[in-house]
């Protein structure tokens, strides 16, 4: 690898807006790395990127298996010696978006959501951190959803209304929680950490109904991950825009 080259890790990577931040960084020149819970799909995903002309290599990440957190750390300060970009992208959805449930919503769906989209988040940010430090200009991207503010929910016209399904909704609100506080405990340092709002993208959890394309989705990641020293931290951004907490 080239030491100039900027190396960038994103979770999910293999699909949807996750393989699609991937090419964006890829076109960019900057190596992308892929975490995958399938092997194969990994494989698949990262012969398409370089078919391409981008650098892609795939590595196991399953975010309710933090055990392994480690092992990708090691792989990036062997291989690499840090890590310029994160891209936190994997994320779920056990429910029906326009189905309210905060009534009657599982502890089971609770747990398991807020585990896989703020949990290993966080542990996983935690672990790669002192990689990120040792880029010149670390980024950090946390994938979140407008239907994570509070601020859009509580309007009285809001746009977002129906979609009440409280375990992924709360989940990114957290996220977005957790965002402001990194960037204000890494204020002053050359890392910035944002949130992004992919937009209602038509992926398998969006649906085909949803009214961005694909290859529209990992924009705003993009936009984020490479912003310049005087970009923005601590924000909720969506196609260059600061959206409501």
């Amino acid at each position: 690898m080239n030491t100039q080259q900027k190396v960038a890790f994103i979770t999910g990577g293999n699909r949807g807006i996750g393989l699609e931040t991937a090419r964006g960084l890829g076109k960019l020149g900057i190596e992308v790395v892929i975490g995958v819970r399938n092997p194969d799909k990994g494989e698949e995903a990262v012969a398409a990127l370089r078919a391409e002309g981008i650098h892609a290599s795939a590595i196991g990440f399953d975010a309710e298996k933090p055990e392994s957190f480690r092992t990708i750390h090691d792989h990036f300060e062997r291989v690499y010696g840090r890590l310029d970009i994160l891209v936190n992208n994997a994320g779920i959805a056990l429910a029906d978006f326009f189905a309210p449930n905060a009534s009657t919503v599982s502890q089971d769906v609770l747990r398991r959501t807020f585990n896989v989209n703020l949990f290993s988040v966080i542990e996983l940010t935690q672990v790669l951190l002192p990689l990120i430090r040792k880029a010149p200009a670390g980024r950090i991207v946390n994938l979140s959803s407008i239907l994570g503010s509070l601020g859009v929910h509580s309007a009285p016209d809001s746009p977002i209304g129906p979609a009440k399904e409280v375990a992924y909704n709360a989940s990114k609100t957290a996220l977005n929680a957790f965002t402001v506080h990194l960037a204000a405990e890494l204020k002053g340092t050359a890392i910035k950490v944002n949130s992004a709002h992919p937009g209602w993208v038509k992926t398998d959890m969006g649906g085909p109904n949803a009214p961005m394309e694909l290859a529209d989705g990992g924009k705003t990641s993009v936009q984020l991950a490479t912003l310049p020293a005087d970009g923005p931290t601590g924000g909720f951004f969506h196609m260059g825009e600061a959206l409501p907490w």
